[in-house]
């Protein structure tokens, strides 16, 4: 979504785009009394994927704001919609009292739902693990690794061969798949696997004793 200039809205949207500003993956879920309401594009993604009504609030830039929302007592089925297409959302709530603020009442995200994260029974698949994977590459080597949250099980592998990683995903089938985002795991088979890109960095084979291990043993 392309940030409106923060001076041309109103200060509840200035804070609305501030907090979507640090969750920019995420569909923003902005608590306001009874309801959670989404805004701009994630407003327009929501409705289209949860059947539910656009409709609009106040203007930015002299256009009006799209906005959707969803009653926050019943949100429970929403969220597992949108994680089971794949979607992150980031839960935006009052933490102050709108009786004594001045101005916009203070707000925070206090959970983050992402696909291959979720424990909640409500948001679980029955059929299948829910599983949060991360693959490294170097060369035609791999490691690749994966969380079962709910059942507290991590397990690391590593490998060779582009066939053998396809092959290990396909059995696993991850729910959500973290892959570097300078493009080395771009010929990765999807398969329907959520994929969310995080510096290169993270994936740098120098800064985890394991990979240390792994070079060491090879060059014996």
């Amino acid at each position: 979504m392309t940030e409106p200039a923060l001076a041309q809205n109103s200060p509840m949207i200035t804070q609305y785009l501030r907090i979507k500003a640090q969750h920019p993956d995420a569909l923003l879920f902005y608590r306001m009394g009874d309801f959670y309401e989404l805004f701009f594009e994630d407003a327009r993604r929501a409705a289209a994927l949860l059947d539910i009504t656009l409709t609009a609030r106040g203007t930015s830039a002299g256009q009006p704001i799209p906005m959707a929302g969803v009653p926050f007592h019943s949100v429970e089925p929403y969220l597992a919609k949108l994680v089971r297409k794949g979607e992150c959302v980031a839960v935006c709530e009052q933490q102050g009292d709108p009786a004594k603020s001045k101005g916009p009442v203070d707000r925070a995200v206090v959970r983050v739902v992402t696909p291959g994260t979720v424990t909640d029974e409500a948001l679980l698949d029955e059929r299948r693990d829910t599983l949060l994977a991360a693959v490294a590459r170097d060369g035609d080597r791999f490691g690749l690794a994966w969380l079962d949250l709910a059942a507290g099980r991590f397990t690391v592998v590593q490998a060779q061969g582009r066939q053998a990683l396809s092959a290990e995903l396909e059995r696993l089938k991850p729910a959500e798949l973290l892959v570097a985002e300078n493009g080395t795991a771009n010929d990765i088979t999807r398969n329907g696997t959520m994929q969310r890109t995080r510096p290169a960095w993270y994936f740098e084979l120098s800064r985890t004793s394991a990979a240390s291990r792994w070079k060491s043993a090879q060059t014996r």
